[in-house]
């Protein structure tokens, strides 16, 4: 199957997190035939019932190439102009597996070996596909982690501290507040002080940024809330603590805040004669560790455009990233 038909294939079958197990699937049976000519082995990773990571290796694996099989919602399925591949998933991360296989293909033709593929479940919520996969080394040296980077080199990437405010207040009848306490307006009060912390920077990374990406809370209009709810991602440049401190001491007894997520940032290797960038997206990377080696991150496709409706992924890109992909493994090998 060439490299545009393997695209739209992949993205054809929906997998939003949680729903993996048929693009795993879908994976696992086409590596195993690909590996079945080329002395290869492929295998389920069960990460829990249903869902699975896939990999696939030849030879002892100094270099491993992966990404991810989940997308976020809403699916829509695959359609192509001469010049993009649209659909959920397409640069994040559908076009990028489609791309390592493709470049897998032509390192096996170039009778090149010890490398591997790992498609992992989970990244676009907790990771849990690389946290199981952390936990079953193979002796990598080097993980090439895909995400969308306009075929370049992340040097570095931000990391994330996801919290939880919940604040609490009295119900009461809305034409008598005086006998209540406004979850709500407690909450607003939280998200005040919050918005008013200084965030860090790094010279590297540039500013930390915050996001309040939901709100809830109360039972009706005519009813003082006596419960409320927000969520808030924060692209953090270095360690979190400080931050995290401040942002406490701000929200005080306004409301109970709860740490969900903290991923550092983190600086990645990088090849001669491939151009770098900078992003802000957290990846699986960090829950990896150094499990299966020194990371780098690169990929087809434009974060832009990742996880929106107007999702899709350059032709020209896709088949750049083949190209890349063979020649940075080529190169760790040598390294390793």
């Amino acid at each position: 199957m060439n490299l545009i038909e393997l695209t739209r294939s992949l993205v054809d079958i929906e997998s939003v997190t949680e729903n993996e197990g048929r693009i795993g699937s879908y994976l696992y049976d086409y590596l195993s035939a690909m590996a079945a000519s080329t002395g290869g082995l492929v295998e389920r990773m069960s990460v829990e019932p249903g869902r699975f990571n896939v990999l696939a290796y030849w030879g002892a694996p100094g270099v491993t190439l992966s990404t991810h099989l989940d997308t976020v919602p809403p699916f829509f399925p695959s359609r192509e102009d001469s010049e993009f591949i649209w659909g959920r998933g397409a640069c994040d991360a559908k076009g990028i597996i489609a791309a390592m296989v493709s470049a897998a293909e032509r390192l096996l033709a170039d009778n090149l070996r010890n490398f591997a593929l790992l498609f992992v479940v989970g990244e676009e919520r907790n990771s849990a596909g690389a946290a199981v996969a952390a936990r079953e080394p193979r002796g990598s040296k080097y993980l090439v982690n895909g995400e969308p980077t306009e075929n370049k080199l992340a040097l570095a990437s931000k990391g994330a501290l996801r919290l939880e405010l919940a604040a609490r207040g009295k119900m009461a009848h809305s034409a008598y507040p005086e006998l209540g306490e406004s979850a709500i307006e407690a909450l607003l009060d939280a998200l005040e002080a919050i918005r008013k912390v200084p965030l860090p920077s790094d010279a590297l990374l540039g500013a930390s940024t915050l996001n309040i990406g939901t709100i809830s809370g109360g039972r009706a209009p005519n009813v003082i809330a006596d419960t409320a709810k927000a969520e808030i991602l924060v692209r953090t440049v270095g360690d979190a603590g400080p931050l995290r401190e401040a942002l406490a001491q701000a929200v005080g007894r306004r409301a109970e805040m709860k740490e969900v997520l903290s991923v550092p940032p983190i600086h990645f290797q990088t090849v001669d004669g491939v151009p770098t960038t900078l992003v802000s997206f957290t990846t699986d990377v960090p829950v990896f560790g150094r499990s299966w080696g020194e990371p780098l991150l690169l990929g087809p496709g434009s974060i832009d455009v990742a996880h929106t409706a107007e999702e899709r992924i350059s032709k020209r890109e896709l088949f750049e990233a083949v190209t890349i992909y063979a020649n940075v493994v080529k190169n760790l090998l040598a390294r390793s």
